[in-house]
């Protein structure tokens, strides 16, 4: 299926002359049968098919179906009734690994060799940043490894297609499968038999690059003459097609997926850097605060989300960017980062145990923008937050101990923050159950963030299942009053939590506030200066930062934005921050301007 998908990017594989065409290209004239003549099966059908014992093996690669494909439980259902699961993953954490039969550990951008193409058309050369690690191969070596001792296994059994001796696989560097590749663009409107290694070892250049051409075409279709049979090009207007599962009375709510500002897709890369959940911290679902209003729920109370195909427990938060009858939650919440035990007492999978396997039939694109679902607050008394700073080193086996323990608690998540350059990360970990979990359970999530040994604070209360326990940057008692925390564990009733954790991750003074660390206090003994939230990650500038330099700016929108970045730096980077950036000066403006106004 992948295959034929590939091919028919270049070729119409139901045309005789194109597959005729391929034939040539591959040494097999005259074996037009053996290039298939229509595209494979989508990703959707693909593990539709695995799942009712059609496809018997799937080889993976560079992609995380257990955490990214809508219809988890269909998902699963393939990964574990598949004969032979192949993963060909940089990442040993995704959830798509635990099904491996055979895992494949291969390169990432950085240490790849080979070219990239840019939505300019230009074809630039790459070439490695780091020596690949360990026993890592590129992805195309894996390829025509497997290849060849495939084709050594079947010329056993069938005569060759090509003359003796040679291999259909005869690719031994990244410079061998781009000449392929150059080949099977010939007489296309991407045609590149003009270009070669050498002239993109000198610089990047744009498709299309037909043989005998100087140069690429910047601009396409100047000459009114596109790639169809006629010259003539081909508008498609197709009729509105509603969603595949429109709202009712059983489930009343649109959800919606989409990305946050600072990661990306499942997380696999992102998700390791404490600082980019600066802008999002935790997982959630967002409603509109009238709806929020309307069943009576307050930011933080968690809900149960059911549509027909799964479930997940999230924590709610207000938000104007979707309306009544709407929520939202982001894509790359997978069960890497959160679940818990459903009502069935099976473990959930994350927010794509909710989403549609409805695909579009031209593109194959799943649905994964709407679902129907229904929600219910989630009675689950008994609390948990933990927290702690880690070597950076040991975060990626903390953090898969803490997800292991997962299964114990109805609902639980667990994820990074902090800066990474002071050297240490954050874990946050955050669980709810309806009763209290056993003790050997705390225990073991204790011992994962460092909290044992002699310096811990604890106060544990077993009839009540109240348990905390805290352990100052130092340990020893001669850290001084300016000691932070290293750690913290509140189980039971966590009202502490808003201004323990900001201490803990403002790395703020801790030492003075003694026992009062362990009390059900909604408020801290003391006033406590708190950083707020972050908003530029690139140059860790706060949101009180911001709204300091605001209160002395005046002038335009535009030039209190350019005081603000001229000030802080922050917007002048990477600059996702700058939409945040930009709501942070319209509310000030409109600050000042509602006084005025109301005198006038």
């Amino acid at each position: 299926g992948g295959l034929a998908n590939l091919l028919s990017a270049h070729r119409d594989l139901a045309n005789p002359r194109h597959r005729a065409e391929v034939a040539a290209l591959w040494g097999l004239a005259g074996c037009e049968a053996a290039v298939p003549s229509k595209p494979g099966k989508s990703a959707v059908e693909m593990f539709q098919a695995a799942a009712d014992g059609e496809i018997r093996a799937l080889w993976i690669a560079c992609t995380n179906p257990a955490q990214s494909m809508p219809d988890q439980s269909t998902v699963r259902r393939a990964l574990q009734r598949c004969e032979f699961v192949v993963v060909q993953e940089a990442y040993a954490t995704t959830a798509t690994c635990a099904y491996a039969d055979l895992l494949l550990p291969a390169t990432t951008w950085g240490e790849k060799d080979g070219t990239v193409t840019n939505s300019e058309r230009r074809i630039s050369r790459v070439r490695p940043a780091v020596a690949a690690p360990g026993q890592t191969r590129h992805d195309w070596a894996i390829g025509i490894d497997f290849a060849r001792r495939l084709e050594q296994r079947l010329l056993r059994t069938q005569p060759p297609r090509r003359a003796k001796g040679a291999s259909l696989f005869a690719f031994d560097d990244a410079e061998s499968v781009w000449n392929e590749h150059r080949e099977s663009t010939r007489d296309r409107d991407l045609d590149i038999t003009g270009l070669s290694y050498a002239a993109l070892d000198a610089a990047p250049q744009q498709w299309p690059v037909p043989h005998g051409a100087p140069a690429g075409r910047a601009r396409l279709y100047e000459d009114g003459r596109f790639a169809t049979d006629d010259g003539r090009a081909r508008f498609a207007a197709p009729a509105y097609r509603p969603v595949s599962e429109p709202r009712d009375a059983r489930f009343p709510i649109s959800l919606t997926t989409g990305r946050l500002r600072d990661q990306w897709h499942g997380m696999s890369r992102t998700g390791t850097l404490g600082r980019l959940f600066g802008h999002a911290a935790e997982p959630c679902i967002e409603m509109h605060p009238q709806e929020l209003a309307r069943r009576q729920w307050t930011a933080g109370d968690l809900v149960r989300v059911q549509s027909r195909r799964g479930e997940l427990v999230l924590p709610v938060q207000p938000s104007d960017r979707v309306t009544p009858a709407q929520a939202f939650i982001a894509m790359h919440w997978g069960e890497e980062f959160v679940s818990g035990r459903s009502a069935k007492s099976e473990l959930m999978l994350g927010v794509n145990a909710l989403t549609s396997p409805a695909f579009c039939p031209q593109s194959k694109q799943p649905e994964l923008k709407h679902a129907a679902v229904r929600m219910e607050g989630a009675a689950l008394p008994w609390n948990l937050l933990a927290a702690a700073w880690l070597p950076a080193a040991e975060v990626h086996a903390v953090h898969a101990r803490l997800r292991a323990s997962f299964g114990q608690f109805d609902y639980a998540s667990c994820v990074p923050f902090g800066r990474e350059p002071a050297g240490q990360v954050g874990l946050l970990f955050r669980a709810a159950a309806a009763a209290p979990v056993a003790d050997v359970v705390l225990a073991g999530i204790e011992q994962a963030l460092g909290l044992h040994g002699a310096p811990v604070l604890r106060y544990t209360d077993p009839k009540h299942g109240q348990h905390r326990a805290v352990r100052f940057a130092g340990g020893a008692g001669d850290a001084g009053e300016a000691a932070g925390l290293q750690a913290f564990l509140l189980a039971g009733d966590t009202r502490a939590q808003a201004w323990v954790l900001a201490l803990l991750q403002d790395e703020q003074p801790a030492r003075a506030f003694g026992r009062a660390l362990l009390e059900s206090r909604a408020k801290p003994p003391t006033a406590a200066v708190l950083r707020g939230r972050q908003v530029c990650n690139c140059l860790d500038v706060s949101e009180p930062q911001i709204l300091a330099v605001l209160g002395t700016a005046s002038g335009s929108p535009e030039a209190r934005l350019a005081s603000l970045q001229d000030t802080l730096k922050c917007g002048t980077s990477c600059g996702s921050c700058l939409p945040a950036l930009r709501t942070l000066v319209r509310d000030s403006v409109l600050a000042v301007a509602a006084p005025a106004a109301a005198a006038a």
